[in-house]
């Protein structure tokens, strides 16, 4: 009797939602593959539809959305597509987050708070999801708060090279972490320039978002290529303030890394207006033209997305992507 044949070759399919198409393609292109084609579109009242237009039954689902603005639409449509694919009977479904959106509220400062960080990763789990992907977190504990793999990717290794290779005299260069919370990033900065650290100490008042109170560095600057190193630039506010501290401390000139670009408010005028010589992000979230200054450098991330995902659909390594030395 001849008996049933499976196919039991897996296929990977990778799906965008509207917040960055522009990445999304690119990650496609780097992988070779084409995005599944996706009818997405508002109701008058605000809310989402998604369907799919080929069948997903049995692929392993990479699902990626920019938390952009406007943030929680971008974050429902997510949702949707995750649900959509679990229904579809995807065999397994990654979330992909360039920027995990409301990654600062991962802890209660005091009472009477939510832990917004720790609601996104079981609103994902909920949905469907087995397995999340990000790069950079805001602080890495928030790997803990998804019942499932996370694959945190890193960023420095592209930011490190592309300042290794704008600053004239590497020996001349200072990491600085723009606060304690940093210092652990900035550590594997310096690891990887052979370079010294330095830290500015701060408050920050609870009662007032997006604003810091510098206080003083601790570590040698002055006369220095300052190299200031944060996971996200959102009004600017906190890195031209540091910038300004370290000027008055005698550095010979700032230059701002950051993995996230928000940019939000007052941000362009900020940077634009400041003394900092390049402000280098990557293109986690989309920067359009109109966000655009002389000064900012956009790093492309779809490269390091697209190897990561390779080596989770292969059953690889991905912590061996940032098994890296000095460069």
């Amino acid at each position: 009797m001849t008996g049933i044949k499976m196919n039991t070759q897996k296929r990977l399919v990778l799906i965008g939602g509207r917040s960055h198409p522009e990445l999304a393609q690119a990650v496609a292109d780097e992988l070779g593959v084409e995005l599944v084609p996706t009818l997405a579109y508002d109701f008058a009242n605000g809310e989402i539809f998604v369907r799919f237009q080929e069948s997903v039954r049995g692929c392993d689902a990479f699902v990626l959305q920019s938390h952009t603005e406007p943030i929680n639409k971008w974050i429902m449509e997510q949702l949707l597509m995750v649900d959509a694919l679990k229904r579809a009977s995807a065999k397994r479904i990654t979330v992909i987050l360039p920027f995990y959106g409301y990654a600062r509220q991962d802890k209660k400062h005091r009472g009477r708070e939510p832990i917004s960080a720790r609601l996104i990763a079981d609103l994902f789990h909920t949905a469907g999801a087995d397995r999340l992907m990000t790069v950079d977190l805001h602080t890495s504990q928030i790997q803990g708060f998804f019942d499932g793999p996370v694959d945190h990717l890193f960023a420095t290794p592209l930011l490190v090279r592309h300042v290794a290779d704008v600053v004239d005299d590497r020996r001349n260069i200072t990491v600085v972490s723009p606060d304690a919370g940093r210092v652990r990033v900035a550590e594997r900065w310096t690891d990887m320039l052979g370079s010294p650290l330095a830290i500015i100490h701060k408050r920050r008042d609870l009662d007032t978002p997006n604003e810091a109170r510098m206080l003083e560095i601790v570590g040698e600057v002055e006369g220095r290529t300052c190299v200031v190193i944060d996971d996200m630039i959102d009004t600017g506010g906190t890195i031209v303030k540091a910038a300004d501290v370290l000027f008055e401390h005698g550095a010979g000139e700032v230059i701002v890394a950051a993995s996230h670009g928000i940019l939000s408010g007052p941000a362009i005028e900020r940077l634009k207006n400041s003394a900092v010589r390049e402000v280098i992000v990557t293109d986690t979230l989309p920067i359009p033209q109109d966000k655009r200054f002389d000064k900012l450098t956009v790093l492309p991330i779809a490269p390091l997305i697209a190897r990561a995902v390779q080596q989770v659909f292969e059953d690889g390594s991905v912590t061996s992507m940032f098994e890296v030395g000095p460069v």
